[in-house]
């Protein structure tokens, strides 16, 4: 079965996926996470002492230098990062911090000493199935949207969603909203393996570009888990709008880590 290019490729896919979940300050390497508030605090597991004021967050590196942005810092700085990217970084000496603003400000502490790292053992899948490879179409909006998603342990937030794409299955028709986020295509879905073979929250599946013609490929194969699924400290992981919860089983892609991989 190997020798099968499909399989092959998906293999490899796969390979790479888990590289990069074991990268040194990716996911499985969070060890804290906190909300902020307007008192200015230390935190466990967190150097410096961090606040919000407004939409501005302050740091107080309190003897460890910092780097944001290319700028090394050792005294208190404040930054306006409302509207910013999601998770920017801030180095503080072998951690990594990143900031996600959502009204509130949070911020995820990574180490790469994190056991979940060192202890990682690859992720449950199901064998890959030509017939999770659907064709469907792009059909976009006439003019930008937003989508309100809720979270899996915080507030709903506005995401970007150009359009959908619109497939069939089982002989019945079907549409799955895209989401876009720093220029790429995405979508996050539930289906009725969610909570039994596979996350419970949903999964997410990278969406190609649209052929011309508007045609593109939905390859559920290669449908990943959120990374809620790896830790408590992603509070903020999208749950899938209501036009992307499926009646029928996708039973391919990433099934649950055995076990969460994060540890307080």
């Amino acid at each position: 079965m190997m020798n099968d290019a499909f399989v092959r490729s998906w293999h490899d896919w796969r390979a790479g996926w888990e590289q990069w979940l074991r990268q040194p300050f990716g996911w499985l390497a969070a060890t804290h996470h906190h909300w902020l508030d307007g008192t200015p605090r230390d935190h466990p597991g967190l150097p410096g002492r961090w606040w919000q004021a407004g939409e501005a967050i302050h740091i107080d590196p309190r003897g460890v230098p910092m780097t944001f942005d290319g700028e090394t810092f050792s005294a208190e700085r404040r930054f306006v990062l409302a509207g910013a990217p999601d998770d920017l970084r801030v180095t503080a000496g072998e951690l990594e911090v990143g900031i996600t603003y959502r009204g509130a400000y949070l911020v995820v502490v990574y180490d790469p000493a994190s056991p979940a790292r060192h202890g990682f053992e690859g992720v449950p899948a199901y064998e890959p199935d030509r017939r999770w490879v659907i064709q469907g179409r792009f059909e976009p909006f006439d003019a930008p949207a937003s989508v309100r998603l809720g979270s899996v342990g915080w507030d709903d937030h506005a995401h970007e969603t150009p359009g959908l794409v619109r497939f069939h299955h089982a002989g019945a028709e079907h549409t799955v909203q895209v989401l876009s986020s720093h220029g790429r295509l995405n979508t996050v879905f539930a289906d009725a393996t969610s909570g039994v073979t596979t996350y419970a929250a949903g999964r997410a599946l990278d969406v190609p570009s649209p052929d011309a013609d508007g045609s593109v490929t939905l390859d559920f194969n290669r449908a990943v888990n959120l990374p809620c699924a790896f830790s408590e400290h992603f509070p903020i992981c999208p749950l899938p709008p209501s036009g992307n919860r499926f009646p029928f089983a996708i039973e391919a892609g990433e099934k649950p880590p055995s076990r969460r991989l994060s540890v307080s």
